[in-house]
């Protein structure tokens, strides 16, 4: 059998559009269906999205529900959540939080970047030290609270956070991770640094997970996987335009490929989705807009099939669907 991992990055609601969008392709035109992936590893967006899927909810009918299009007959999960309506967001202007106060670092901190530099991530703990937002992403999530189970899904969903503390990585539904309700492990994972509070879970507060990477791909490694699909809305060719949004472009593509080369040294091979240039024109620059979706969601759908019937994305896609029978 073929082991499959699937990768759901960050983006805000436009990036869950854009998940939406190009699992739908997976399913329609591969026939790779999301939920049987061994391992879902969701940041920010991707954690909800990954959630989902765990839950049960089909491919199709998450874009489906993206579209607010008619749902199928058995999805009780996407009826009950559509059900709630989430609080509005403000626009989310990234160059404000750049102006954001920043905290002083914790002996925690100054400690692991003396002691680990290698695995010291600046960028994370610069964000880790923002300011806490005034939004409450545990409010936006409240449905998923109401529809979670006691336990955690299954097969493996890991969730990945920022400890505010030090600035390190969590990957929530690991066995060495804290334990912690799907909701609260979501909402660590989306609390996007002065947009959103930061999210508590037992004695330690957390912050979006894309602070380390959007993608975070590389904590596949090891898992003996065959094939790793990445979704990573906040990648993609952002060219030398000017803005914050492309400068972020630039800096979550280099270390998805960096993450997309320590998973193929481990034997992993990899297939990637990431916008274009009209996808990216869709998307606009409020990653927190609900606005534009249908927009999104067809020019993605169009351009992640063109891609998934590229000749080695194909091989490899198709491999995965039939998980090696």
């Amino acid at each position: 059998m073929t082991r499959v991992g699937l990768v759901l990055g960050a983006g805000g609601v436009v990036g869950q559009a854009y998940h939406a969008a190009v699992l739908a392709v997976l399913q329609h035109d591969v026939g790779f269906d999301a939920r049987t992936a061994d391992v879902i590893v969701g940041t920010s967006a991707g954690s909800i999205t990954g959630t989902l899927l765990r839950f049960g909810v089909s491919p199709e009918d998450l874009a489906a529900w993206t579209v607010k299009a008619p749902l199928s007959g058995d999805d009780g999960v996407l009826r009950r959540l559509a059900e709630t309506t989430p609080p509005e967001l403000d626009p989310f202007r990234p160059l404000s939080l750049l102006r954001r106060p920043l905290r002083p670092p914790g002996r925690h901190m100054v400690a692991r970047a003396v002691t680990r530099p290698l695995r010291f991530r600046p960028v994370a703990a610069g964000m880790a030290l923002m300011a806490p937002g005034r939004h409450d992403i545990l409010e936006q999530l409240s449905a998923l609270r109401e529809i979670e189970g006691p336990g955690w899904p299954t097969p493996d969903l890991w969730i990945c956070a920022v400890r505010r503390r030090d600035g390190r990585r969590v990957v929530f539904g690991r066995p060495e991770a804290p334990e912690a309700p799907i909701h609260r492990a979501v909402g660590a994972s989306c609390a996007v640094p002065g947009y959103f509070a930061p999210v508590w879970i037992g004695r330690h507060s957390y912050v979006d997970g894309g602070a380390h990477s959007p993608t975070n791909a590389a904590v596949l490694r090891g898992q003996g996987l065959d094939v790793a699909v990445v979704v990573a809305p906040m990648s993609g060719p952002a060219g030398w335009h000017p803005g914050v949004l492309s400068s972020v472009r630039r800096y979550s593509d280099r270390l998805l490929r960096r993450e997309v080369r320590a998973l193929e040294a481990d034997g992993v091979r990899t297939v990637v989705f990431a916008p274009g240039p009209g996808e990216q024109q869709a998307m606009g620059t409020d990653m927190m807009s609900r606005r534009r979706l249908d927009e999104v969601m067809q020019r993605s759908f169009l351009a992640a099939g063109a891609h998934a019937a590229s000749p080695g994305a194909a091989a490899l896609l198709r491999e995965a669907a039939g998980r090696g029978e």
